[in-house]
């Protein structure tokens, strides 16, 4: 029974740190472009020297 007073407390600070990762990714636009990102995956040639992406 003691194992519950730690494990359930534990539990919801585990899920709600996990909502707040994904509340966080949402604000700094993460999914803003899923497109582009998959188009990107499928190039063959690599980026130039001095180009970023």
């Amino acid at each position: 029974m003691t194992a519950l007073a730690w494990l359930v407390p534990l539990a919801l600070l585990m899920g709600a740190l996990g909502l707040a990762a994904f509340l966080w990714s949402l604000k700094v636009g993460q999914y803003e472009d899923l497109e582009g990102s998959a188009y990107r995956a499928l190039e063959d040639e690599p980026p130039a020297a001095g180009e970023r992406r």
